[in-house]
């Protein structure tokens, strides 16, 4: 067995966890939350973390917000800048590697348990096919795991910057609604929880009907729950016509990226959000939008589609990222 560290960093709060592997089996052994803010770095968080422990690990893998580029990273929410050589001589850990938070997270899915899956369609997948992940949240996260003859290396993104293409009148309204504050209009302008909210603006402006509290709650509380609680509980129209064109926007996002990619071993659609709208994600708008691609879609019929419901899957992609920094043979 093989014992690493695994960190999950965010502006408001990093995830630290000593986790066991077994494959690509993990098991999370020693699990801490700390708030990002009130430390100067991550090696601080990193060093209490250990020392509580009273553990040493021989590697670790952190998923931080940003690009990573030569071993360094500065995160835009916190005044850190990251480097693999300084944290390693700061925490004492031989061997350290940094990568993309939802890099990190799409590593993580391979370390799922069936459990934990939500099958949208079934599909017929290729051995060893591409699998895409995406995943809404505050933005639109997308990575790429390719096989590369051994075993499946992550490939990240920045396609939630790509930019949104509408289909159907209504999405083109919201589309010319958007430009008037961005331009141009990226998708996770659209699908995002943040996006969600402009959704529900613009329907409501266009004239569907909502409650005076509701629109009050969307404005002083997290927007995204908001709407997306009303709109699974069918107690507002506007919240439930902005989350069915949002899951259809969804949809073809995902649906983009699995023929961008030729996505034969899956698209998994993981991130904050999907596992809270589960039952809009599988009452045909998601799937529906996903497989209308023209000529492509009998392609699209066979190309396994997957909710991934764990939400941990930032940990569980760094604890497999650093088993293969401090384990030469899974490099």
């Amino acid at each position: 067995m093989t014992v690493v560290l695994a960190g999950d960093v965010g502006g408001t709060k990093t995830l630290l966890a000593l986790a066991e592997l077994d494959g690509t089996s993990v098991k999370l052994l020693e699990e801490e939350r700390f708030p990002s803010p009130e430390y100067p770095g991550l090696a601080e968080i990193v060093a209490e973390f250990l020392a509580r422990v009273q553990t040493t690990v021989a590697a670790a893998c952190f998923g931080v917000p940003g690009a990573v580029l030569d071993g360094s990273c500065t995160t835009p929410n916190l005044p850190w800048v990251l480097t693999e050589r300084e944290l390693a001589a700061a925490t004492g850990v031989p061997a350290v590697r940094l990568i993309n938070d939802f890099a990190a997270a799409a590593v993580g899915v391979l370390a799922t348990p069936p459990a934990s899956l939500a099958t949208l369609q079934q599909g017929a997948p290729a051995a060893h096919g591409t699998m895409a992940v995406l995943g809404a949240g505050t933005g639109l996260g997308q990575a790429l795991l390719l096989w590369d003859g051994r075993r499946y290396r992550v490939h990240p993104t920045e396609g939630g910057h790509g930019g949104f293409a509408p289909e159907g009148a209504l999405q083109r309204e919201l589309l010319a609604y958007l430009e008037a504050s961005f331009n141009p209009v990226s998708v996770e302008r659209v699908v995002s929880g943040p996006g969600l909210a402009r959704v529900y603006r613009f329907l409501v402006e266009r004239g569907a009907p909502t409650a005076a509290e509701v629109a009050r709650s969307v404005e002083q509380e997290d927007p995204g729950a908001v709407i997306a609680g009303h709109a699974l509980a069918h107690t507002d129209p506007a919240c439930e016509q902005a989350l069915d064109l949002f899951a259809a926007a969804f949809g073809a996002e995902a649906g983009n990226l699995a023929l961008r990619s030729l996505a034969t071993g899956g698209v998994y659609v993981a991130g904050g959000i999907a596992p809270k709208i589960l039952p809009k994600l599988q009452d045909g708008t998601f799937l529906e939008a996903f497989r209308r691609k023209g000529r492509m879609g009998d392609l699209m019929r066979t190309i396994p589609l997957v909710v991934v419901l764990e939400e941990r899957t930032g940990l569980l992609g760094a604890a497999l990222e650093a088993a293969g920094v401090g384990d030469p043979s899974l490099t």
